[in-house]
């Protein structure tokens, strides 16, 4: 780059990374020098190109960081903007910059429509996550129509081929990490259900095809609606990804005098795999915690004990064994308000039910208190039931189309959240519970997506004009989330969607942990939180011990193995203990008090996931910040190839990042630091013996 060129040019930098972004002497867009490692942009961009594009524009094979379709007409743009005329094809000019090391602002304006553009970016402290946002303003006089609205775009060079790797799913089968590589062309994930979804995660890594484990680069969207992350490689060897917001209901409208913040997209770089990616985005996401990133309290969830049978008397059996067994937290899952004997009515009518709390809910609340529990609460205040009061009062309320049915599932409707009374309904029911009751725990599930794009009567009126019904509930949702962390500091709020249809970024920042799937069985859920850990950190991983079998893997595994998998993230239990025999029970308490000795290490160590659930060896590790202690979680996941009949060796387990010169002890055994990385810990499997916990202590 020489001297012109450097003073449009600018470095962010992070805790090991740099991210430099130059504007061409041309002036209309921003274009990436470089990303990656200190130092990557001391020499000729990676990722540039200035050479003949025979049937393209330039702007279609430039690094563009966020271009027009006037800038890449054929290529994909990221931003589609349509005049009241039908015209399209905006474009700008560069205005000015402000930032430093830490953040960025370039500004770009178009005098023909009045648009003007912020492009940001931010590189928080200590990490190596760039969160890139756009500010649009319209200063024109007549209404733009945004019919394309990302966030970013991405630029990694792939010489070799691109490998790309994303998380598929379904309802009780979430985060299922796989991988396609790509030659040329485009592969894009999304969801249009108005939250992230159970069918892919929005997240999504590239590396080079020729280092598999070596630099590799994420994208993720901080956005809890519809959205859509696309991966193209050109022929050139250059891979760009953009990422932003889907918008099934068509275009936005921007009127006259108005501005727009699009959702933020974060960009991550390591240069050790997918493996490094993950403690990446460990690091942001602990950062993102703050100061609620302490213990999460060890809980019982009484849902697969009792469903909708709720009451006060089968409800207070279990705490008490709970609270026997060392659990901290007892949290009343669905089923405990009026008209709610099954999933076809109550919500909505969030009073607890005097049939099944007869002495009174504070009561009972009391009596669980008594035994040295916190108490939790499950809720679905977005939703609503068909037979419930609250519908009969205001048919309204909900997502509909005028004329048309709406379409259940679940048995419920979904309220229309963007409504401002609907959003005060939810909130003062939520937060009045909170102050009613001696709560410190909160579940908020969501188990439907929207279906009807409207607002039924309301949206055929002349001056309704058109509604980002998705920006709007996402909007509400987040404020009503910030706005009971802000009043109830002391309760920890786990964010659910039927399972994991609902974790990203922006709910990262706002819940304390995710429940990443309904289904609790082994060797299922192990496969879940392999993947759940490639994109999130373990404070937000919800994970129990029940008795269920699994849905795709019913193969049986021990106790010891579903506590050791619980523990991976914030442990929780949620078997029928009623039925567990006196030794289930004992076991479980040493398993308890076992993970409240490691889970400080848990929240805040350094992880290294091992092997993965498809091989012989499947581990993560664990490093507590000041490397004197490392905490192994294993598990068997096949056969045992004689079960001691027949010649074999024990499963050895590399790890990661030690002294190598230092010694590591675990009970009566020794390890140099070298043996641990280079040969590996052996675990030693059996017939009985299908999981462990080890914890190693530097000498």
């Amino acid at each position: 780059m020489n001297r012109k060129d450097a003073a449009r040019s600018w470095t962010l930098r992070g805790a090991r990374t740099e991210y430099t972004v130059a504007v061409p002497e041309h002036g209309r867009w921003l274009e990436l020098v470089a990303w990656g490692p200190h130092g990557v942009s001391d020499g000729p961009s990676p990722v540039s190109y200035d050479g003949p594009t025979p049937f393209l524009t330039s702007g279609d094979s430039a690094p563009i960081e966020y271009g027009t379709d006037a800038a890449r007409p054929f290529a994909g743009p990221d931003l589609v903007v349509e005049t009241a005329t039908g015209d399209r094809r905006v474009s700008w000019d560069f205005q000015e910059a402000d930032g430093d090391e830490q953040r960025l602002a370039v500004t770009f304006a178009d005098p023909v429509t009045g648009l003007r553009t912020v492009v940001h970016y931010e590189i928080p402290a200590d990490t190596d996550v760039v969160r890139r946002w756009v500010e649009l303003t319209n200063t024109g006089d007549a209404v733009l129509r945004l019919v394309r609205a990302g966030s970013a775009g991405f630029c990694v060079p792939t010489p070799h081929g691109a490998r790309v790797s994303y998380q598929w799913g379904q309802w009780a089968q979430e985060f299922q990490l796989d991988h396609v590589d790509l030659g040329h062309g485009g592969f894009t994930v999304g969801s249009s259900q108005g939250v992230p979804g159970h069918l892919y995660v929005p997240w999504l890594a590239i590396r080079d095809q020729a280092e598999p484990v070596g630099p590799t680069w994420g994208m993720a969207l901080a956005w809890t609606g519809s959205w859509e992350i696309t991966a193209e490689r050109d022929t050139g060897g250059l891979t760009r990804v953009r990422v932003g917001r889907h918008l099934p209901d068509g275009p936005l409208d921007l009127p006259a005098g108005a501005s727009l913040t699009l959702p933020v997209a974060a960009g991550a770089y390591s240069p050790d795999g997918l493996d490094g990616l993950a403690r990446v985005w460990h690091q942001y996401q602990r950062q993102l915690a703050g100061e609620r990133l302490g213990p999460r309290p060890v809980l019982y969830n009484s849902w697969e004990a009792t469903y909708f049978s709720v009451d006060a008397e089968n409800q207070l059996a279990l705490a008490r064994i709970a609270a026997e067994l060392g659990v901290e937290t007892f949290v009343v899952d669905d089923g405990w308000f009026v008209g709610r004997p099954d999933d076809h009515g109550g919500l909505g009518d969030w009073t607890p039910d005097p049939a099944k709390f007869p002495a009174g809910f504070d009561a009972f609340i009391a009596e669980v208190r008594a035994l040295g529990l916190n108490f939790g609460l499950w809720v679905e205040p977005e939703c609503v039931s068909p037979r419930s009061k609250l519908y009969s009062e205001h048919p309204d309320w909900v997502y509909a189309i005028e004329g048309r049915p709406i379409t259940p599932i679940r048995n419920q409707y979904l309220l229309d959240l963007g409504r401002p009374e609907v959003a005060e309904f939810v909130h003062s029911t939520v937060d009045g519970l909170l102050r009613q009751h001696d709560i410190s725990y909160l579940k908020w599930d969501f188990n439907r997506p929207r279906t009807e794009p409207g607002r039924g009567a309301a949206s055929q009126l002349p001056d309704a004009g058109r509604v980002d019904l998705d920006g709007a509930h996402v909007a509400n949702l987040h404020r009503i989330y910030e706005n009971l962390r802000r009043d109830h500091p002391h309760v920890v709020i786990e964010a659910c969607a039927g399972g994991g249809a609902r974790t990203d970024l922006a709910m990262a920042a706002r819940s304390d942990v995710f429940w990443p799937s309904d289904n609790t069985g082994p060797l299922d859920r192990l496969a879940i939180q392999y993947g759940f850990l490639h994109a999130n950190a373990p404070h937000l991983l919800s994970s129990w011990v029940t008795d269920a079998p699994g849905l795709f893997d019913p193969r049986p595994r021990s106790l010891a193995f579903r506590f050791v998998l619980a523990m991976a993230g914030v442990l929780g239990i949620g078997a029928d203990i009623r039925h567990w025999s006196p030794q289930e029970r004992a076991e479980a308490a040493t398993w308890i008090a076992r993970y409240k000795e490691i889970r400080e290490i848990i929240m805040h160590g350094t992880v290294h996931l091992i092997g993965g659930p498809d091989q012989s060896r499947c581990a993560v590790q664990y490093t507590a910040p000041d490397a004197a202690t490392v905490v192994v979680l294993a598990w068997h996941t096949g056969r045992l190839d004689g079960a001691g009949l027949l010649p074999f060796r024990p499963v050895r387990l590399p790890l990661h990042g030690l002294d190598p010169a230092a010694r590591y002890r675990h009970g009566q055994h020794h390890y140099s630091g070298s043996h641990l990385q280079a040969v590996g810990l052996p675990v030693h499997w059996t017939t009985t013996h299908d999981a462990e916990l080890v914890v190693l202590h530097r000498v």
